[in-house]
C-alpha cells in the first residue's frame, strides 16, 4: 500500500531552483529514513525506469565511495561513457550524480525532480527514495556504457536495490547503522549481500566475511569472488600488481588514494572489471591512469601546506581503525590535533578509543541538527576511554569542547605548530564544514 504525508510542503513551481526542490524533498515523508522497496518499486514502474547499460553496484561499510571512484576512473580511461551515483554529498547535493566524469547541472536534476513527482501519485516517498529515482532516470536517458552505483545504506532494503546489478561488490562488512541493520557483523552482512543477484558476479572484499554472507550467495547460485580465494594483491615499495581468476595486471602504480585499504578497495574494483571484461574490456592503461585519477574528496584526503591538513570522513570503528594505521604510517609530528565532529547515533566511543594515542590535542565540535553530538559529550567520553585526558588538560595534552565545526577549526589552527598536523575527522558534516571554511570545492 503506498502513503502520503499531510504535512509537506506544496510542489514547487516552474521557476523553482534545485534548494527548493530539495527542501521540497525533505518534507514529502514523514520519516527521513524508511527501509524497504515497495514504494520505491511502484514509484520505478510509473517511471518505466530501465538502465540499458552495464550495473556495478558497490555495499559495504567503508570503502564504497573509494571503489566507486576508482571503478568510473578506469572506465572513464578505457573511453566508456559512465555514471557514477554515490551519497551522501560533501558540499552541493549535485555531488551525488556525475555524468562522464562531471557533476550534473540543477537544471538537469530539476527535470528529473519534475517527472519523478508527475509519476508518484500519492505514493510517499523519502528524501533518498525520490532523489535516486531522479538520477537513475538521468542515467537512463544518457547513452551510457556503464553506471556505478553506490548503496546508501545496507543493501537489501536500500532504494539503489531495485536496480539488478550485473556485478555487485561488497567492500567491508563492520559495526554500524545498528538501529537499522543488526548489532553482529552476522546480521549487518546478511543485510549487505542482498545486492547480489543470481547467476551474477557478487565480488567481497572483506579478508573474513561474515558466514551469512557467504551462505546467502550461495544460497541464491550467486557467482561469488572472495579476497584471498579468487582475487588477491601484492606489491613492493614501487608497484603493486592484482591476481585474479584468470586476468593478471602488474606492474601498477600504487593509487592516488592514500591509506592503507585502498589496495584492498582497488583489487576488488579490478575484480568487478574482470568479472565483466566480455562486456566492458579495460586496457592495461587505462588501468594504470584510472588509479592514478580517481581522489574522491574526505578519504584520507592531504591539503598541502603548514601546518599538515588530513580530511577523513570516517564515523565508525572499522573506519577509524584504517585511519589510526594511516596516520602511524606518516612520518613524525611533533603534536596531532583533531577536530572531531559526530553525530548520535554513531558509536562514537569506540571511534575515540580507536584513536585515542595519535591525538594529542582534541578539539570536540557541536554538529547542529536533531542527529549532532554535542561537543561536551565527545569530551565526557574521553575522559573516560583516554587515560591522557583524565589527568586534565597540559601543555603536551588538552580536551576541548566547542559550539560548532568553525571554532573546533579556528582553535586547532591557532594551537598547532608548523610540524604539527590536523586530522579532521567523525562525520562528512564535519569535513564538510572545514572544506567550506577553506573555500574548496569538494
Amino acid at each position: 500500500m503506498s502513503s502520503t504525508c499531510s504535512d509537506h510542503l506544496a510542489a514547487p513551481d516552474a521557476t523553482a531552483g534545485l534548494d527548493a526542490w530539495l527542501g521540497y524533498l525533505e518534507s514529502l515523508h514523514p520519516k527521513a529514513i524508511e527501509l524497504g522497496l515497495e514504494r520505491v518499486k511502484q514509484a520505478a514502474q510509473a517511471l518505466q525506469l530501465d538502465l540499458p547499460c552495464v550495473r556495478i553496484i558497490v555495499g559495504g561499510t567503508n570503502g564504497k565511495g573509494s571503489t566507486c571512484a576508482m571503478l568510473e576512473s578506469i572506465l572513464l580511461c578505457a573511453g566508456y561513457r559512465v555514471g557514477l551515483y554515490t551519497s551522501p554529498h560533501l558540499l552541493n547535493f549535485n555531488e551525488r550524480a556525475r555524468i562522464n566524469g562531471e557533476t550534473v547541472s540543477d537544471a538537469a536534476l530539476i527535470e528529473q525532480f519534475r517527472a519523478v513527482e508527475a509519476a508518484r501519485g500519492d505514493i510517499s516517498l523519502t528524501y533518498f527514495e525520490f532523489t535516486t529515482l531522479a538520477i537513475l532516470r538521468l542515467f537512463a536517458q544518457s547513452n551510457l556504457d556503464a553506471v556505478v552505483l553506490e548503496v546508501g545504506l545496507g543493501g537489501r532494503l536500500d532504494a539503489v536495490n531495485i536496480i539488478d546489478a550485473d556485478c555487485a561488490i561488497i567492500t567491508s562488512v563492520d559495526i554500524d547503522h545498528t538501529d537499522w541493520l543488526g548489532s553482529t557483523r552476522e546480521a549487518i552482512g546478511l543485510e549487505k549481500a542482498h545486492i547480489y543477484r543470481p547467476g551474477r558476479p557478487a565480488i567481497c572484499a572483506d579478508p573474513v566475511p561474515p558466514d551469512s554472507l557467504v551462505e546467502h550467495a550461495a544460497a541464491i547460485g550467486a557467482d561469488l569472488w572472495r579476497f584471498g580465494h579468487d582475487f588477491n594483491y601484492s606489491g613492493d615499495r614501487q608497484q603493486w600488481r592484482y591476481g585474479g581468476r584468470q586476468q593478471r595486471r602488474n606492474a601498477l602504480a600504487y593509487p592516488a588514494l592514500r591509506g592503507a585499504n585502498q589496495l584492498l578497495n582497488a583489487s576488488a574494483a579490478l575484480a568487478a572489471l574482470e568479472s565483466l571484461q566480455d562486456r566492458l574490456p579495460v586496457p592495461q592503461q587505462a588501468v594504470r591512469q584510472g588509479l592514478l585519477q580517481a581522489a574522491p574528496p574526505g578519504r584520507f584526503q592531504i591539503l598541502p601546506g603548514q601546518p599538515l591538513v588530513i580530511l577523513d570522513v570516517a564515523h565508525n570503528p572499522h573506519a577509524a581503525a584504517v585511519l589510526a594505521e594511516n596516520l602511524d604510517n606518516m612520518g613524525f609530528h611533533p603534536y596531532t590535533h583533531a577536530v572531531i565532529g559526530m553525530l548520535s547515533d554513531k558509536d562514537a566511543r569506540t571511534v575515540l578509543q580507536r584513536m585515542d594515542k595519535r591525538i594529542d590535542h582534541w578539539h570536540c565540535a557541536t554538529l547542529g541538527g536533531p542527529r549532532g553530538m554535542r561537543g561536551e559529550k565527545l569530551v565526557e567520553m574521553l575522559q573516560d576511554v583516554s587515560p591522557a585526558t583524565q589527568s586534565g588538560n597540559t601543555e603536551d595534552h588538552s580536551v576541548t569542547a566547542h559550539d560548532d565545526v568553525a571554532s573546533a577549526w579556528e582553535a586547532a589552527v591557532k594551537a598547532a605548530g608548523e610540524g604539527d598536523r590536523i586530522v579532521v575527522f567523525g562525520s562528512f558534516l564535519t569535513v564538510a564544514a572545514v572544506l567550506e571554511l577553506l573555500g574548496r570545492k569538494a
